[in-house]
């Protein structure tokens, strides 16, 4: 089986595809907000913001200083993107991996025909 197209070797380790996700549902998120989230300690936070940053997947926006200072972070279009294309890969690979079956007909339609047949 091929790799569909879309799929994002980047994004699919658990732990990015998490924090893309998250982010796919908002505009900015805070850094604390992240990490409490997705139960992460700030340092493995910040190793995968600054992975998906340098990618061009996310921005990354510090204000004040100190311990006043803020964390936010945003997807980029090229990260929603990037994010959209790999969500539709893999449901083309889970909708591809069962036994390819013929949809059963409904009970009305069945129910129809047999009616049909009966009359005849």
């Amino acid at each position: 089986m091929s790799t569909p197209s879309g799929f994002d070797e980047l994004i699919h380790p658990a732990t990015r595809l998490s924090v893309v996700a998250l982010l796919a549902a908002t505009e900015w998120a805070d850094f604390p907000f992240i990490r409490e989230s997705l139960s992460l300690s700030d340092s493995a936070l910040s190793k995968q913001l600054h992975t998906l940053e340098e990618a061009g997947y996310l921005e990354i926006h510090k204000e004040g200083g100190g311990r006043k200072r803020r964390t936010r972070v945003r997807l980029t279009d090229r990260g929603r993107t990037a994010f959209e294309g790999h969500v539709a890969a893999l449901r083309a690979i889970v909708e591809g991996a069962g036994p390819q079956r013929q949809a059963p007909a409904s009970t009305e339609a069945t129910g129809a025909a047999h009616h049909a047949e009966a009359g005849r």
